[in-house]
């Protein structure tokens, strides 16, 4: 991993503990693949919704991160709005990825309880933070492997 990389978080606020959980998995499984606390930018959005819109302003914005790693917890309610807003988050999150040429990683929990989503944030199930930085190093790794055009 470049000693230049550059990694951004942008994690939602609402479910604060449990974002904190994979904010924290993130942080150390980057730490893990070299990459120094220096190297990485933590941003807090009001919630999932959110995550696209900073992550797109990040990726077109110089200096560019090399990677943006998106966290969040969209657990169900009384409604199934969170199937919608999880689509969106994950459709928005994929296609700025596609069309900035920047990895967008998604460590975005979709869970119908608290426990649930908890067990995935450091729990039982593990930890989607430390998933989804794990993805951003292997996908800059591949990047490293052949040229840019």
């Amino acid at each position: 991993m470049p000693r230049t990389a550059r990694i951004a978080i942008v994690a939602s606020q609402f479910h604060q503990e449990i974002a904190r959980a994979l904010v924290m998995g993130a942080v150390e499984a980057l730490s893990r693949s070299g990459i120094s606390r220096r190297q990485i930018r933590l941003l807090w959005v009001p919630g999932a919704f959110e995550l696209p819109m900073v992550a797109a302003r990040l990726a077109r914005n110089r200096p560019r991160p090399d990677a943006i790693i998106a966290l969040a917890a969209i657990i169900r309610g009384q409604t199934p709005q969170y199937a919608v807003l999880a689509n969106a988050v994950a459709q928005g999150l994929s296609q700025i990825a596609v069309t900035t040429g920047v990895p967008v990683t998604c460590g975005v929990i979709v869970a119908t309880t608290l426990q649930q989503a908890t067990a995935r944030a450091g729990g039982t199930m593990g930890n989607r933070g430390a998933e989804a930085a794990a993805a951003a190093v292997s996908v800059l790794r591949l990047f490293n492997a052949f040229p840019r055009r």
